[in-house]
């Protein structure tokens, strides 16, 4: 079984940072993507950032230039630095993960259980 452990959420400031850290466990073969998502009430979950095991990024309009996303291959972490945070950007940050976990696996997608991130103004 997988599991995606996140940390890092809290409370900042307007124009604040956060990172953001999720590590993967478990029976795991091949990381195929992880990457970020976020829901704030009322609103539907949406994609934050994305990264492939090759490296390629992928974007929300709404956070390039000031998200950047990362990934330790080796340590099966995925992270999410943060800056000039907006108190639009509040919401719960899920780690998502696209992962075979034999080789001759399909992939699924593996969900973490999410992380508060609250920006005041």
């Amino acid at each position: 079984q997988v599991q995606l452990v996140e940390s890092g959420g809290g409370l900042v400031q307007a124009g604040g940072s956060l990172r953001l850290s999720c590590k993967a466990s478990g029976t795991i073969s091949v990381i195929v993507s992880m990457g970020w998502y976020r829901q704030s009430p009322g609103k539907q979950r949406e994609l934050v950032a994305t990264i492939t095991s090759g490296g390629s990024t992928n974007y929300a309009d709404s956070v390039k230039g000031r998200f950047t996303i990362s990934r330790d291959n080796a340590k099966s972490t995925v992270y999410l630095q943060m800056n000039s945070l907006k108190p639009e950007d509040t919401a719960v940050f899920y780690c998502n993960a696209d992962i075979k976990e034999y080789y001759w696996s399909s992939t699924r997608t593996y969900w973490g259980q999410g992380t508060q991130v609250t920006v005041s103004s």
